[in-house]
């Protein structure tokens, strides 16, 4: 192994130094192309090696430690029914639009996930979801972005975060698809980093002789991400100092906002986040709260009560605002971020089955959790904002993200809240709908509103030729 020269001892050391020396347990066995890999893969992890051990001691550490933070209420721009004031939120998209005229506002989607859970081979965003064509994820959005692009009168830039493990895949799509009729130049891929997971003593796990196990290193690792790949830069040259973030397995997302945006601007804020009012003191998000002085989120799993169901006068939850992963950015605050992520996005343990040799060599699939998977979560930084905006919006109009195979938030029952919404719309333009009609599914490119419906002048859904499209079967 000349070529690895000396390089070689010097990783053994640093690998021993921090009771690591175990990665090295198969070298001896593997062949020059084994060997350089390995050594690859542990030479990128050696000068970070403190820091990992630091962060995967924080995570571990923070499992066993009781949660007892003091909650307490957010300001939150509620909806009108609520008590908002629809002043407010008018002002606010006159602000956003003008961002987005300016061309200073990119979009960001996390699209690291792949369809595992859903039983579909490839990346989450490849997901079929059009509930009469099949439209994937990524081609529903696409949709949106042109349909912002032909209000603005120009692009907007998008920014789709993969993994390894779906960057390829990812990008073949697109290409297959035509960039899902964008502009190429407009589009912008780039991957999170991995992470390498550790056994519940704390080693780390050889998946194979030759290869560590790791895992994507969560959605917080996005705005590490977009300053390492360049991404960060590209903007800045493009003009763009605003970022909307979102989720890609969320069809009903209103890109870019503009309410949301503006109320960014308008308020001085380096992070926004939308949220929903909570149905009840279990379902399944985190909430937005002072946590102990400081705004951040408490983890559907983490909150305790009397704050998990308390409730007012009216009999309403107290902590109601659930986050729904929604954000504005400044860019430069992402950049601090970055600078400061040990600190502003510590890495979180989750106990998971992770592939793993054995003492022969071979990988074994577990039964059980044998390990932890470390990851960072984009809304530990909202502590770290000098401002924060909080936003209300109806889930129902925005929010119906695909998470499970059956049952809520499914892909039968987002497929049925896309019909509904698209419903909806021709309800409030008058464009009446054959009874025998049992989905519907609209353009976005053309129409992404009532109001854009209504504008089409028509009313009957035959007339809507393509970018209408009816069918007497649903899609399960």
């Amino acid at each position: 192994m000349a070529s690895l020269g000396s390089n070689l001892e010097s990783i053994r050391r640093t690998f021993a130094k921090h009771g690591q020396e175990h990665v090295f347990d198969f070298w001896d066995q593997l062949d020059a192309s084994g060997q350089q890999r390995l050594f690859d893969q542990l030479s990128q992890l050696a000068p970070n090696l403190p820091a990992w051990i630091e962060g995967r001691k924080r995570a571990i550490d923070g499992l066993s430690k009781v949660q007892n933070s003091r909650l307490e209420l957010v300001p939150v721009e509620v909806l009108p029914e609520f008590g908002g004031d629809a002043e407010i939120r008018d002002s606010a998209r006159e602000a956003g639009e003008a961002l987005l005229a300016a061309g200073r506002v990119g979009l960001l989607v996390v699209a690291g996930g792949q369809g595992t859970r859903l039983g579909f081979e490839g990346p989450k965003g490849a997901f079929p979801v059009g509930p009469v064509s099949d439209r994937s994820l990524f081609g529903l959005q696409a949709q949106k972005i042109r349909g912002l692009s032909r209000r603005l009168g120009r692009s907007v830039s998008w920014y789709v975060m993969t993994s390894p493990a779906t960057d390829f895949e990812t990008r073949a799509l697109f290409r297959a698809e035509n960039f899902f009729g964008l502009d190429p130049s407009d589009v912008m891929f780039f991957s999170q980093a991995q992470v390498p997971c550790c056994d519940f003593e704390g080693n780390l796990i050889l998946e194979a002789p030759d290869t560590l196990a790791e895992s994507p290193n969560g959605h917080g690792g996005s705005l590490l991400a977009l300053v390492e790949s360049g991404a960060l830069d590209d903007m800045a040259r493009r003009g763009i100092d605003r970022i909307f973030y979102y989720q890609v397995d969320n069809p009903l997302i209103r890109i870019a906002d503009p309410v949301l945006m503006g109320l960014h601007e308008l308020q001085g804020s380096e992070m926004s986040c939308k949220v929903v009012r909570k149905r009840d003191p279990d379902e399944k998000v985190g909430v937005v709260a002072r946590v102990d002085g400081q705004i951040g989120i408490v983890e559907y799993t983490e909150i305790q009560e009397p704050e998990k169901s308390q409730t007012d006068e009216a009999g309403q939850l107290v902590f109601w605002p659930g986050n729904i992963a929604i954000h504005a950015f400044s860019t430069d605050f992402v950049r601090r971020v970055a600078e400061e992520a040990d600190a502003l996005l510590p890495y979180h343990a989750s106990a998971k089955k992770i592939l793993q040799v054995n003492s022969q060599g071979q990988t074994v699939a577990p039964s059980e959790p044998n390990g932890y998977k470390l990851e960072r979560f984009v809304f530990d930084a909202l502590p770290g904002a000098a401002h924060v905006s909080v936003l209300e919006v109806r889930p129902k109009e925005e929010f119906a993200p695909i998470k499970n195979a059956k049952g809520k938030d499914s892909p039968a029952s987002v497929r049925g809240e896309l019909d509904r919404q698209y419903r909806a719309w021709l309800q409030d333009a008058d464009i009446s709908v054959p009874a025998g009609i049992k989905v519907i599914e609209i353009d976005h490119a053309h129409v992404d509103s009532a109001e854009e419906a209504k504008a089409l002048g028509i009313d009957r859904l035959e007339e809507a030729t393509s970018m209408i499209r009816g069918s007497t079967g649903m899609r399960v």
